[in-house]
């Protein structure tokens, strides 16, 4: 017990250069002030048009900066994105692992294949569908 504590105390200490950076431009990125300061560059550049003739070169100065920033968010929002969906599922199994009764079975239900997940996912349907009709409220007769 001693030992999952001590890694607990550990856990939101030295966080690597690459998760830094992403969360911070992650945190950025979905903020209006970014998204006005993008549309701002867009205008910017649209108005540029005629004292550039609206040649190739300009065209090419839009196109080739947002292929940059797209390429490069995409790996910013998965590393995010991994992130919160694994710190999400950890805290999903840590109520399993607390919770008297519960299937602990289930923990590592993310390492199943698709058709197994489908295959609980029906299972739950059809337990929740049983629920349901137990807990209909009855019709009143008519007199």
């Amino acid at each position: 017990m001693a030992n999952y504590q001590d890694s607990m105390a550990d856990l939101g200490s030295d966080a690597s250069l690459f998760t830094r950076l992403s969360q911070t431009t992650a945190r950025w990125a979905g903020k209006p002030q970014t998204f006005f300061v993008a549309l701002a560059i867009i205008v910017v550049w649209a108005l540029s048009g005629p004292f550039f003739g609206f040649n190739d070169t300009w065209q090419l100065v839009i196109n080739t900066s947002t292929t940059i920033v797209t390429f490069l968010m995409v790996f910013i929002i998965q590393n995010s994105q991994n992130r919160d969906t694994c710190a999400m599922q950890i805290k999903l199994d840590e109520l399993i692992v607390r919770l008297e009764g519960a299937r602990e079975e289930l923990l590592d239900l993310e390492e199943l294949d698709e058709e197994k997940l489908e295959g609980l996912r029906t299972e739950f349907e059809r337990r929740a569908k049983r629920a349901r009709e137990r807990n209909a409220p009855v019709p009143e007769a008519s007199s």
